[in-house]
């Protein structure tokens, strides 16, 4: 009779041996994965080269057309024809880019070095947006947590540097996911991808400002500010958020990539008077504070020159905000008093 050990001895070696059944066929998985993987590198170093042969050929027909002088009206006709398909297949060129790995740009390429930074499914992608949308709200919400303890409960510099690192962590991070995101089909204007640069700045300014008496002058106003920034911001991505869900459900979103911004977006223009009176109370907020530092640099007990600077960054970012916002929502009300309506806009986010 088997002793109980036996036994157990038994199943063990019986299990290990299934188990090894199994990982034979999972090895030779692993290997036709690989393979397939080489193969998928290979095919994207061809398309690589074909979409690079494409676009050099569209140039050179397009500065041959240009250079063409149509002696009758069916050749400029002709022209204006091959024009037209030209910018057709620029924008066909410009999708199949889409899909495929792209060179990063100079700020990833310092950071993090020339790696192939493209997500290669549309799921991938999709997850790494609902993860920086997530790591978006949860700093910004913690942010405005410590700016109201700073202000109300905490009044020690230690607890200032915290918070001001915190910043430069977010802010350092949040362009390096954005430009990951650039490089995968988000489509985020020029100024709101500058403006975290900036920001990204003046919170390294902030950090190195020595608690003065000018700097104790500013504390509680720079602290209402991150809070109500903070407020605002969390609004923002409930506002947003919702918008993007209801016009990727009505199929007017077709990249799925759009993310939630620190402004305003052409395709947020429904439930205007809802988010532009915060989003200008926070510009202005800017534009005070900026007001508020430049007079402090001119108090004779300054002698910091992160005042001035300051006070720079502060009203650059003031008018490029402003200035942006105001120019899409003008934008806006003119397609649609011209009657341009909604259907000129889709076309435009689709071919985009």
């Amino acid at each position: 009779m088997a002793s109980p050990s036996n036994e157990s001895l038994d199943v063990a070696a019986s299990d290990f041996e299934a188990l090894t059944e199994e990982f034979t066929k999972f090895e030779e998985q692993n290997k036709l994965y690989v393979e397939q993987q080489e193969k998928i590198y290979a095919s994207q170093n061809k398309q690589l080269k074909d979409l690079a042969h494409h676009n050099y050929r569209l140039r050179q027909i397009s500065d041959s057309l240009r250079k063409q002088k149509p002696t009758s009206t069916e050749d400029k006709a002709k022209i204006e024809k091959l024009q037209e398909e030209i910018t057709t297949r620029k924008s066909q060129l410009t999708d199949i880019a889409n899909t495929l790995p792209r060179r990063n740009n100079l700020y990833l390429r310092t950071v993090l070095g020339d790696l192939n930074l493209s997500l290669m499914s549309k799921a991938q992608r999709f997850q790494y947006k609902d993860e920086y949308e997530h790591f978006k709200l949860v700093v910004t919400m913690i942010s405005a947590v410590l700016s109201f303890c700073n202000l109300f409960l905490f009044k020690y510099r230690f607890m200032d540097a915290a918070f001001h690192f915190l910043l430069v962590w977010y802010y350092c991070t949040l362009t390096i996911r954005e430009g990951i995101l650039r490089a995968n089909g988000s489509k985020i204007q020029a100024w709101w991808v500058a403006h975290h640069y900036i920001t990204t700045f003046l919170t390294g300014v902030l950090v190195t400002w020595p608690e003065t008496p000018i700097y104790q002058a500013f504390r509680n106003q720079f602290y209402y500010f991150s809070f109500y920034l903070g407020l605002v911001q969390v609004l923002q991505y409930r506002y947003q958020h919702g918008q993007l869900y209801k016009l990727k459900a009505l199929g007017e979103r077709s990249t799925g990539m759009d993310i939630t911004i620190e402004g305003f977006h052409s395709w947020m223009f429904r439930g205007l008077g809802f988010l532009l009176p915060f989003l200008f109370g926070g510009y202005f907020f800017q534009l005070y504070n900026a007001y508020t530092l430049w007079n402090l640099s001119k108090d004779p007990r300054c002698r910091e020159w992160q005042v001035a600077v300051c006070a720079v960054a502060f009203f650059v970012l003031f008018l490029g905000n402003v200035i942006t916002t105001l120019g899409i929502v003008l934008k806006k009300v003119h397609q649609r008093r011209g009657g341009k309506g909604s259907t000129g806009d889709l076309q435009r986010q689709k071919s985009t």
